[in-house]
């Protein structure tokens, strides 16, 4: 009976919707409030007067809206339903406070040093002081900001009315809009590729990444994911097949006579006219124009101004736009491939300038490594070697050797995915150049996960263990914005390097391509 509901898009849409309200009425209950909660992990939640409700509302609701994507992803549904189903989802989120995140908090006190003409690259929150400087998490309070120009002009902008609560309906808002721009981007970018638009749709925009953080948090990963797909769009556009030489025109050549020949028994047969090749113009191999490539690096650039480490899709956007080394050779490559990255870098370092801040992102990047969690790879690894250290009375201090390090491995896994996937699919090769700055990060969080998403939804490769990655990235953290398993974090960091080891193993097999699969029929959604 229970497998008979779930192959129903009514029930699957009602449970989805069911799950959300619970997560926002948790969001009311038990959200990222304005003010900070000490020490809170689910025993503290447990003793609070709604406590048993707040988990049971938190449970149930990522439980039901993560079991209808899940099974969702299988039913042959349209488009029109996918999308009414998706903003069904989103519509609870629209009114509920700060969900499993405090980011839009420091947000807004980033803007508030903007507006006040205070460089966020330098400085941090704390300089000012923002005027809700306590509502911002201390280990945030010091440290310059991660972001883009571009975003940061935004929240100088939603900072610019002096009111907290205005500050982060702006940021709401902007997720929002990102939301949409995706689904308008991502069918256009999913047709020029030949992959099934539904499929698509339902595994990005009913994602319970969607509802829960991207417009529950406010993040903005929504913003830079739909400038990341319009770009990809634009340069996945039909080629154009140009003459190599627009004046020089093929002759036709004269018809040829192949006379009969005399035969001594038989009479000779008649004499044979092969009628003229007509004329035709040489043609070079398709390829873009140069508007093209300018505007889908320029929107590139836009994503990568919002949020600094979308950069590394770059080179994939190049190899999209040229058809791959093989079909461009070096020198196509260089010129066309050159011009996307180069207008994409052009954006950024004129939002840089043009916004008063200067390159300072490039320094400040290495401040997100000041939050130790071991949901990141590195600093798990770190953690478990500290613990280790205990356990025999040496006092090791080697996080940041261990993010260092990996920091270079990153560097040598994007050169040996570029160079893997420079004929095959760019946007698997992308999804899997953003997976490995995931995997590498000093800091990870669930949302990032939405990156690559987006383009394994649109790409020749299966996306159910990314699925499966998610949900349980969904269960790791309390409405409240802590993670759940905070008070276990040597355990938890010995059983990521369990985890480490299998997705190094996973990440060999998509190297040797077993992953990489045909188009899937349109509705195949897995």
């Amino acid at each position: 009976m229970i497998q008979g509901l779930l192959a129903r898009p009514a029930f699957l849409r009602w449970l989805g919707f069911f799950g959300v309200v619970c997560c926002a009425v948790d969001a009311f209950l038990y959200g990222a409030a304005p003010y900070i909660r000490r020490n809170v992990n689910v025993v503290s939640v447990l003793r609070e007067p709604a406590g048993p409700l707040i988990l049971l509302l938190w449970v149930v609701g990522l439980a039901a809206l993560c079991t209808a994507w899940w099974y969702g992803r299988r039913l042959r549904i349209s488009t029109r339903w996918i999308l009414g189903t998706a903003a069904l989802w989103s519509a609870p989120m629209l009114i509920v406070p700060p969900l499993a995140s405090r980011d839009m908090y420091a947000n807004a006190c980033q803007g508030a040093l903007v507006h006040a003409g205070l460089n966020p690259y330098l400085v941090g929150v704390s300089a000012q002081p923002c005027p809700w400087l306590d509502s911002v998490s201390v280990v945030w309070r010091d440290t310059p900001t991660p972001y883009g120009p571009v975003f940061l002009v935004l929240a100088g902008l939603a900072a610019a009315f002096g009111s907290q609560a205005a500050a982060i309906a702006g940021f709401r808002l902007l997720a929002v809009l990102g939301v949409v721009a995706i689904a308008v981007c991502l069918p256009v970018l999913a047709r020029r590729v030949g992959a099934p638009t539904d499929r698509a749709l339902w595994l990005v925009l009913c994602c319970p990444l969607v509802p829960v953080h991207l417009i529950g948090g406010g993040h903005n990963d929504a913003l830079t994911v739909a400038f990341m797909v319009a770009g990809f769009a634009v340069l996945a556009a039909p080629s154009r097949t140009v003459p190599a030489e627009p004046s020089k025109t093929v002759p036709a050549e004269p018809a040829i006579t192949v006379p009969a020949e005399p035969s001594k028994t038989v009479p000779a047969e008649p004499a044979i006219t092969v009628p003229a090749a007509p004329s035709k113009k040489v043609l070079a191999a398709p390829s873009k124009s140069w508007a093209v490539l300018v505007a889908g690096g320029a929107l590139l650039g836009l994503a990568v101004s919002i949020k600094i480490t979308i950069g590394v899709v770059l080179p994939f956007a190049a190899l999209l736009a040229v058809g791959g080394l093989r079909a461009a050779g070096w020198g196509g490559l260089l010129r066309r491939g050159g011009t996307v990255v180069g207008a994409a870098l052009a954006v950024l370092v004129a939002g840089s300038f043009a916004s008063g801040l200067g390159l300072g992102w490039l320094t400040a990047l290495s401040g997100a490594g000041e939050s130790v969690n071991w949901s990141s790879p590195p600093t798990a690894v770190g953690l478990a070697v500290e613990a280790a250290g205990r356990w025999f009375g040496a006092d090791l201090r080697v996080v940041p050797v261990v993010r260092a390090v990996a920091l270079v491995l990153l560097a040598v896994s994007l050169l040996v995915i570029l160079w893997r996937f420079r004929d095959r699919d760019p946007l698997v090769g992308a999804g899997l150049a953003l997976l490995a700055v995931i995997f590498f990060a000093p800091i990870t969080q669930p949302w990032y996960l939405f990156w690559p998403l987006v383009l394994f939804a649109v790409g020749t490769a299966r996306a159910r263990w990314l699925a499966g990655t998610i949900v349980f990235a969904m269960a790791t953290i309390l409405p409240e914005g802590t993670g759940v398993f905070r008070p276990l974090g040597v355990p938890m960091s010995f059983a990521m390097i369990v985890l480490i080891g299998w997705i190094l193993h996973r990440t060999v097999t998509w190297l040797r391509g077993a992953e990489l699969v045909t188009r899937e029929p349109a509705g195949a959604a897995r």
